[in-house]
């Protein structure tokens, strides 16, 4: 396949993500609202250039008051710096339809590189006659390392959200003319 630019179709694809809470329970949540630019041969990614922007007001924990505390200067301060970015830098091959995809994660106006493992989960032809390609991708962030340190001390030990945030994005994209 020759490399192609591909449009995300957010009906079918999804950010979502988890993190600790009170140390005994996970909190997920998910972005209702990004975009993204992929310019890649679909069934070698290695060549590809992927950039994501998510609009952080978009974030949806199923609870209004958190969800508005999240968007306040104490977390992702949505006033100042209203979107995460991600840039790839580098994508490399692991195995058959595995891709180690590494680049610069913005979020808070501190960037910093991260890595995601991306699966190639097949292409198809909807009803319509449109190419599309189906990826899934994880990985995972420390808060701390983009400014992300608000929390507050447990009675009982320990503090009332963890550190590390899972990310797990399911992307669904139709090949541009």
């Amino acid at each position: 396949m020759a490399k192609s630019k591909w449009a995300v179709d957010a009906s079918h694809s999804s950010i979502d993500f988890s993190v600790r809470h009170m140390m005994i329970a996970k909190v997920k949540g998910t972005f209702h609202s990004f975009e993204a630019q992929i310019e890649a041969d679909a069934e070698d990614l290695t060549s590809a250039n992927i950039a994501f922007q998510v609009d952080l007001s978009s974030i949806d924990t199923r609870n209004t008051d958190r969800d508005a505390h999240l968007r306040s200067a104490d977390f992702f301060d949505c006033e100042q710096h209203p979107t995460m970015a991600f840039q790839s830098t580098q994508v490399t091959k692991t195995s058959d339809g595995e891709y180690a995809v590494t680049g610069d994660l913005t979020i808070r106006g501190v960037t910093k590189p991260e890595t995601f493992e991306v699966t190639y989960e097949g292409a198809s032809k909807d009803p319509w006659g449109n190419e599309k390609v189906g990826f899934s991708a994880a990985g995972s962030i420390k808060r701390a390392d983009f400014g992300l340190t608000y929390n507050a001390v447990l009675e009982t030990g320990g503090v009332l959200i963890g550190d590390e945030v899972k990310i797990s994005i399911e992307i669904e994209a139709v090949k541009q003319p």
